[in-house]
């Protein structure tokens, strides 16, 4: 699991929620809770104060360990640069999940900071019906073997057996961003074959690591499946990768991670695959 997290903060709603949420999970694992806040090179750094204090007294009650910080700069670029330099294991950020000119500064950032991250990032959104519920007794993490999907396969049973939980290996097979109807037999079979095998293969690669695991393959829009299938269950987090496969063959994953981050029901954690050598 995570020895030490970094929480962004502005004093939003959303981000109030990540650090409520980040507070639970401080208080059972006694991790080390960095907050920072970003301001603008030209904003007063007083204006820092109160999102900085929110914060400390959101974690503080947990009785975690507590570093707090106030940097400038462009807030995603400080976010990452943060994490780099202070070797945090996991990224904890609010969001609230919709587009336009209102939407909050940490919102477009999150989905930045979701591309570009080196470590997972807990995405929590700022809405009444989201359940923030820790800890962990099931996990969905939607697979289509790709390296962003593996990994974060791997990141979820890490959690999975850390909570002696369970993982609903989840494929989904949507077929209209590829062209094929429902008349087209040979195609489809095709990709519900594949997503059969990288479900069991997901499946089996828990068994081995002692996790309990189930696996399902759904048809339909991959962003709503996942949604629907992750209310179904009464799952308490959503685990996936940052990009997906691409061409013919793609079935889920890439720009579907930022839908489901906008409109999950639960905390979604994002993983990015290490570069290729």
């Amino acid at each position: 699991m995570f020895e030490r997290i970094l929480v962004p903060t502005d004093g939003s709603g959303p981000a109030n929620a990540a650090l409520e949420y980040a507070g639970e999970i401080a208080a059972r694992e006694n991790l080390t809770v960095h907050i920072l806040h970003v301001i603008d090179p030209d904003a007063d750094p007083a204006d820092a104060s109160e999102p900085i204090a929110e914060g400390r007294d959101w974690a503080g009650d947990t009785g975690a360990p507590v570093i707090d910080e106030v940097h400038t700069g462009e807030p995603q670029e400080a976010i990452l640069e943060y994490a780099a330099t202070h070797d945090v294991d996991a990224i904890v950020m609010g969001t609230r999940g919709r587009r336009g000119v209102g939407r909050l500064l940490l919102g477009s950032v999150t989905e930045a900071v979701v591309r570009d991250a080196a470590v997972p990032v807990l995405v929590v959104r700022g809405a009444a019906e989201v359940r923030r519920r820790y800890p962990l007794e099931t996990l969905v993490v939607p697979v289509d073997g790709s390296r962003h999907a593996d990994a974060a396969l791997e990141q979820a049973l890490e959690i999975a057996r850390h909570h002696d939980a369970t993982v609903h290996c989840l494929s989904v097979v949507d077929v209209a961003p590829v062209g094929i109807d429902d008349g087209n037999d040979l195609r489809l079979e095709r990709l519900e074959q594949y997503a059969r095998q990288v479900v069991d293969d997901g499946v089996q690669q828990a068994e081995e690591m002692g996790v309990d695991a189930v696996g399902a393959v759904q048809h339909g829009s991959t962003q709503r499946q996942i949604r629907e299938y992750t209310d179904d269950e009464d799952a308490d987090l959503v685990v996936m990768g940052t990009h997906g496969r691409s061409g013919l063959d793609r079935l889920l994953l890439g720009s579907v991670t930022e839908r489901v981050l906008r409109t999950a029901t639960t905390p979604v954690v994002t993983v990015r695959a290490p570069a290729e050598e």
